[in-house]
């Protein structure tokens, strides 16, 4: 049994869980008529197929709280196996920062619960609904959050110009509540 429960300073350690690997299987492309997003998806030969893991994050508490709210998934044995880190904005929109979980609880369902608390911050803090940033190369990320009710809001192509990461785009994704 998943026990979701917003984290305070009790549990401020956990906001640090560390990332864990995801695959690399294909790509989102998305596509704007000039009235409505749409997008196809490209997945990759095997042979282009890898693993990735971002750097741990080192997020502090303290300096976080004034404008962050977290969000863990716990195991029947109280260790924290996921995270959502949601901050305020002065959009309409609050922003969904972080989601992670655990490699062993993927699939069942915490994602969409950790999600579902975000809504729940949402409304309780006066705004429309959720946005989040995923990369358009994360295809696993990107339809989780179309198959968690988001749709596409936007794309930049130029925010990784310049680095390592520079074949990569970022794909805006809004949720109402």
């Amino acid at each position: 049994m998943i026990e979701i429960k917003r984290i305070d300073e009790t549990y401020k350690d956990d906001i640090n869980i560390p990332n864990e690997s995801f695959t690399l299987w294909g790509k989102m492309i998305p596509t704007y008529d000039g009235n409505k997003w749409a997008y196809t998806t490209e997945k990759f030969e095997a042979s282009r197929v890898s693993e990735m893991i971002f750097p741990d994050e080192n997020y502090d508490f303290d300096f976080m709280k004034k404008d962050h709210f977290f969000v863990g998934a716990y195991s029947e044995y109280g260790k924290c196996i996921g995270l959502a880190i949601f901050k305020h904005d002065w959009l309409k929109y609050l922003y969904l920062e972080d989601l992670k979980v655990y490699k062993a609880y993927r699939g069942q369902g915490v994602g969409m619960k950790l999600l579902d608390e975000g809504k729940k911050i949402a409304a309780e803090n006066g705004y429309r609904g959720i946005y989040t940033i995923g990369q358009d190369n994360n295809l696993s990320a990107c339809l989780f959050y179309l198959n968690s009710g988001f749709s596409i809001g936007g794309f930049n192509t130029h925010v990784y110009g310049g680095t390592n990461q520079a074949d990569k785009s970022n794909i805006y994704f809004y949720l109402d509540i």
